[in-house]
């Protein structure tokens, strides 16, 4: 089982989002036993979109959990959630600086924890 950080901007969407108590302990504990669970979102650096059913909804209409994970040494990070329907896609200069802040993540994690 892997360790969980969640994000201030992910904490804030959650409950922009109306994500309950339930479903966010749902969400963490699944990607802590599943860390590349979700699609890999090209051009970002690592960063993956997770689909989970909402309330009544199902995944087709539930939401789109965006997390990152880098290997055994650095926790799943919970960057973003989403209702379905409510984000576009990434604009490239989006994935762009996604990746910069991934990367920096990584290094300040690793240069922090040794």
């Amino acid at each position: 089982m892997h360790t969980i950080v969640e994000t201030p901007v992910f904490m804030r969407s959650a409950k922009d989002a109306r994500v309950t108590e339930a479903e966010l302990d749902h969400i963490k504990d699944f990607l802590a036993h599943n860390p590349t669970a979700g699609d890999e979102m090209p051009g970002t650096g690592g960063a993956r979109k997770v689909r989970f059913a909402a309330r009544g909804k199902g995944k087709s209409g539930g939401y789109r959990v965006i997390t990152f994970y880098s290997g055994e040494d650095i926790p799943v990070f919970l960057l973003d959630v989403y209702a379905k329907g409510e984000k576009i896609d990434l604009t490239q200069d989006e994935k762009n600086i996604l990746r910069n802040i991934l990367r920096e993540i990584v290094e300040t994690y690793r240069r922090t924890s040794s």
